[in-house]
Parts: structure tokens; C-alpha cells; sequence
């Protein structure tokens, strides 16, 4: 009699599960571990359950120019109202692009939304300032440059800048570069340029420039006040909150203290007089490469009373000593670049200095659109009180737990032992939702809202369902005769294609829906797709290899009335081995 031939190994890897379950035991302690190692565990919440105000601003298109709309723009727009958004004082604020023309800003709890809209909704105010007095901000700093003589930080009076200008009258020096620390240096050309050399630092600030000949000119200024002094005196710029507030709401028609900073950790603390020419006086302005030099520069172009009052102010400049010979430009109070002037500009300028692409070309939509380089339209504003996010938080989880167990219930009325695999691999998923969720707070600012619970909610329902496809699938087989161990093997490649299908077009709805709307729609959107995903590593490499190793042991492959596998119940029919014999075989009394 030959012997039976060997069948095909078992499909599934039904030999060796244990390769996927450590797999995803990996992932999960890997995942968790970088959860606690981050000091992130919780997920980040939303507006709508932690509380606080919620604008989204949607971009609109300036007449004349229709290519306006872009990244690099959008990207400008959100640096500039973060920077506002800080300057309120608020910690933990977002501001992200969403879309093509959308600038979503969170704000929580804590801060006036009234002032919150104003700030982020409305034009910066951009103004070109005559600096005073310069001088480096931090804790040992040395003296003011614009003084005569040392002092204790504080702006040089009217009579020492008088007598600043008027020591030395003469032809002025246009091809030297002395400037004040930390401020770009500048030279003149003869086709009235205003170009900035190289960041140079002065060893000695505050010493004047004996190589330049000084001038009878006056400060071109009210002089500083005995309030002004003392503001200068006790301005530390590396503090965040002193920084935000120098300048803040002064009138243009003021004299200020104001912060600004060219290298980067490095701050330099100003007083500048009152504002000459303005953000809407320059009609144009962009990044471009010096065809000279090959070095990226700042290219101006001003209107026609914008000229006029650029030429008077650079007149005036070109005749003073360092640093009251450069003029400020400054936005919503601070100090983005100040630069040396050498001779009368007129209508184009030139601003070069350290550059790279990027930062010229910030600068230039800086300057180009007064501020913000696209006009915006508050598209909606929600506020959410501490007290009504966490009930809506209350709400969301006491209808997941509702959800969560009624599926239990179901699953244990009706599948009874395979019940416990579907838990564990719900509580798997679970593992990996919430630790994924909380790790992308931090890494792409992630913000669990209540739609995005409903997302979460809603998956329960479709991870559910992908087990009951599997348990359907093993128990038609078993139905047909077979015994649970190969019925596991049999109905898994049947199963996996179905669980594949509808995961993929329940992502499909995710994407599109992701893609199509803004706002906090885009939660639900965010979370269902990545639960979808979830849902098929958890299939594959949790469910299948646990349903493989539960059709091993006794309490299942016996068919006990509560494996909810038990032949019987299903009505099974005979086996099929038993069957084939019978059709096969010969009754003696017919023979």
C-alpha cells in the first residue's frame, strides 16, 4: 500500500506564528517606550476638548496679483502671526497651513480671544525706523553704542548727540564699513544704492569711528525720554516675554525700545525714534542673486511719495556717526534688519548681507506686502471654555466605552471562547492607537479633537469587524466538515481578501474625505484612516497567528460549547473524509 502523500504546508504560516506576534510585540514596546522617553504620554488635545479659541483664516486674492497664493507666501504668513500669537504671551499655540489657502491658529485657554482675532486677523505694522542707540542685550552688557561716553545703558541725551555732530564737519567717508555690533555693515554705490556687507562685529562697542569724518548734523529725533532711558536700561532681550513685548502698540509718531537679532541665540536691544517712512510705501520687494557678487541680496522699489521720504531719511542718515547713521526695519515691534546707510538713496535700494535664499527672500515678501504677504478672511472662530472642552472629553470617552462594550457583549453572546481573541486583539490596536497619537503631537503637532474621537470611535466598530469576517470564514469551513485546524488555515486566504477590500475602501473614504475639507473635520478624517491601517497590521500579524495557536489547544479543537466553535451548534456536517469513504465503498449484499 503506498504511503499518503505529504499535503502542502499550511497556509498562514500555521508552523510558525510566534514570528508575527514577536514582531508586534516589538513594534508595541518599541512605540511605548518612545511614548514615555519623549514625556509625552498623553495624546495632545484639541481646541474643542482642552479649551480655548480655534480661527481659521482663509487666504484671498490681490488684485493684480493672481499668483499670490503659494507656499512660500503661506509659509511667511504663518511665521509672522506665530510671532504675533507669542507676543500675547501664550505658550503652546499652533499655527499650520492647511490646504492650499488655509492658516489654521489653535490658541488655548487663557487668552483674550478678542485680542487673539485682532492680532492674528489683521495687517502688521511694518515702519522704517532712525536708530538711536544700539547696544548688545544679555547679562554683562557692554555700552550702548551711539553714547560719547560709557554709561549704564541708557540713550545718549539731546545735548551728547548734539555734541556728537558737531565736533567734526566734513566731506562724508563712502567706502568705509564701521558699524555698530551685530549690525550689518553698509556701502554706497553711484547709482543710489543701499548695499550691506558682510556681518561684521565691532571688538569695542560703543567706540567711535575715528576713520569717518563726523558732521554737524542734529539727531534727526525727539530726544529719549527719561522713561525711554530707563525701558533701554533694563531691556533683556533674551528673556522671551520682555522681547515680545518691546515696541508693542507704540504709536509710529513714538520713540521705542525694540529687539532684534542677526545671529541666531544673539540679541541686540535698540532705541529708535520715531517712524519716517512705512510698510505701504514700498510698492515692491524680493530676494535675488547680486550679479556682481553672486550673493543674495534684497532688492527695494518704493512708490513715488515713498522715494521722497526714503531720500530725505537716508540724506539725513548718511551724514551721522554709527549706529544713528542706520535706519530700523522694524515689525510689529521688532527689529528684522538694520542697515548702514553711506549716501541718499532714492526710489530702489539694495539690502545685502549675510543671506541665503531663504531668509532674502522672507525678507522680501516682508517688505513687499507690509507684513503679512496675503490679505486674509476670518473663515470661522470657535471658543471653547475649559469647563464645555471637558465635558465634550467626558462625552466623547463615555461614548467609546459604550461602543467598546456592546461589541464586547455581542462578541461574547455570540462567538463565546473566540470572544477572548477579538478583545486581545482590540486591546492591541488600542496599545498602538493610543501611543502612535500620542507620539505625533509633538512630531507633526497632532491634536486629538472630538471629531477625531468619533473617528476612534467608529473603528472599534471596524476592527470588530474584520474579526467576525475571520470567525465567519473558520466556522464555514467547519460547517463543511472540517476539522478546526485546517479550517483556520482553509478560510484565512478567503477572509484576508475580503478584510483587505473593505479596509481599503474604508481608507479611500478617509483620504478623500482628508483631502476635500479643512478643519476639524480632517480629525475624523486623520484618525479613521490611521485606525484602517492599524486595523490590517493587527489582522495580520495578531489575530491570524492567535487564532493559529488557540486551534491548538484542547478547549478549542475539541469543540467545546463555548469555543463557539462547538460542530454541533453550526450544524456541521459529517466530516469529509468519512463521507468520501462512504461514496467510494461497495455494499456486500449488492455485490
Amino acid at each position: 500500500m503506498a504511503a499518503p502523500k505529504k499535503g502542502r504546508g499550511p497556509a498562514g504560516g500555521q508552523s510558525r506564528p510566534g514570528r508575527a506576534l514577536v514582531l508586534i510585540l516589538i513594534a508595541m514596546v518599541a512605540l511605548t517606550g518612545g511614548m514615555f522617553l519623549s514625556g509625552h504620554t498623553t495624546p495632545r488635545l484639541g481646541i474643542d476638548l482642552a479649551g480655548g479659541t480655534s480661527i481659521t483664516l482663509e487666504a484671498k486674492t490681490q488684485p493684480g496679483k493672481p499668483n499670490a497664493i503659494n507656499p512660500t507666501n503661506m509659509n511667511t504668513a504663518v511665521g509672522i502671526i506665530e510671532r504675533r500669537v507669542n507676543g500675547l504671551g501664550v505658550s503652546e499655540a499652533e499655527v499650520q497651513t492647511q490646504g492650499e489657502k488655509n492658516i489654521i491658529v489653535n490658541i488655548p485657554k487663557g487668552t483674550n480671544s478678542e485680542q487673539a482675532r485682532e492680532q492674528v486677523g489683521t495687517t502688521a505694522q511694518l515702519y522704517f525706523r532712525p536708530v538711536l542707540t544700539v547696544a548688545a542685550s544679555g547679562p554683562g552688557e557692554p555700552t550702548p553704542s551711539g553714547s560719547e561716553k560709557p554709561s549704564d545703558g541708557t540713550t545718549p541725551s539731546a545735548e551728547e548727540s548734539a555734541k556728537a555732530g558737531d565736533k567734526d564737519t566734513g566731506d562724508k567717508a563712502t567706502g568705509d564699513k564701521a558699524t555698530s555690533p551685530g549690525s550689518p555693515t553698509a556701502s554706497a554705490t553711484t547709482q543710489g544704492r543701499a548695499v550691506t556687507g558682510a556681518l561684521k562685529k565691532d571688538p569695542t562697542p560703543g567706540a567711535s569711528d575715528t576713520s569717518k569724518p563726523k558732521s554737524s548734523a542734529t539727531p534727526p529725533v525727539d530726544p529719549a525720554t527719561a522713561k525711554l532711558q530707563a525701558e533701554f536700561a533694563k531691556l533683556d532681550c533674551t528673556d522671551p516675554k520682555q522681547r515680545a513685548a518691546a515696541g508693542k502698540d507704540a504709536k509710529p509718531t513714538d520713540s521705542i525700545v525694540a529687539c532684534g537679532s542677526n545671529t541666531p541665540g544673539q540679541y541686540e536691544k535698540y532705541v529708535l525714534g520715531p517712524a519716517e517712512v512705512s510698510g505701504s510705501d514700498v510698492s515692491d520687494a524680493q530676494g535675488a542673486i547680486d550679479q556682481t557678487t553672486g550673493e543674495w541680496i534684497v532688492s527695494m522699489e518704493f512708490t513715488s511719495g515713498g522715494a521722497k521720504k526714503f531720500k530725505t531719511i537716508t540724506s539725513r542718515l548718511s551724514q551721522q556717526q554709527p549706529p544713528m547713521n542706520q535706519f530700523a526695519i522694524v515689525l510689529d515691534g521688532e527689529v528684522v534688519s538694520a542697515p548702514s546707510v553711506r549716501t541718499a538713496l532714492s526710489a530702489n535700494a539694495q539690502i545685502s548681507g549675510s543671506f541665503d535664499q531663504q531668509s532674502a527672500e522672507d525678507l522680501g515678501n516682508i517688505l513687499s506686502y507690509g507684513a503679512l504677504p496675503l490679505t486674509f478672511e476670518e473663515a470661522s472662530v470657535t471658543t471653547v471654555t475649559a469647563a464645555l472642552g471637558g465635558e465634550q472629553l467626558k462625552a466623547g470617552l463615555i461614548a467609546g466605552a459604550i461602543g467598546l462594550a456592546l461589541v464586547v457583549i455581542y462578541l461574547v453572546a455570540y462567538y463565546r471562547g473566540l470572544a477572548f481573541i477579538a478583545l486581545l486583539s482590540l486591546l492591541v490596536s488600542g496599545i498602538l492607537t493610543y501611543t502612535i497619537m500620542a507620539l505625533l503631537g509633538p512630531a507633526i503637532g497632532f491634536a486629538l479633537n472630538l471629531p477625531a474621537v468619533c473617528g476612534a470611535i467608529v473603528a472599534i466598530g471596524i476592527t470588530a469587524d474584520s474579526f467576525i469576517v475571520y470567525f465567519e470564514r473558520v466556522r464555514d469551513e467547519i460547517r463543511e466538515g472540517r476539522t478546526l485546524r485546517p479550517a483556520i488555515e482553509r478560510a484565512w486566504p478567503r477572509a484576508r481578501r475580503t478584510i483587505l477590500v473593505s479596509d481599503f475602501v474604508s481608507f479611500l473614504a478617509a483620504a478623500v474625505l482628508f483631502v476635500v475639507t479643512v478643519g476639524k473635520v480632517q480629525g475624523f478624517a486623520f484618525t479613521l484612516g490611521l485606525t484602517t491601517l492599524l486595523d490590517v497590521v493587527v489582522v495580520f500579524l495578531f489575530t491570524k497567528p492567535v487564532m493559529t495557536l488557540m486551534g491548538r489547544t484542547k478547549f478549542f479543537s475539541s469543540g467545546n460549547s463555548w469555543s463557539g466553535l462547538d460542530p454541533k451548534r453550526l450544524g456541521a456536517k459529517p466530516p469529509l473524509r468519512r463521507s468520501r469513504r462512504a461514496n467510494g465503498s461497495t455494499d456486500p449484499k449488492e455485490a
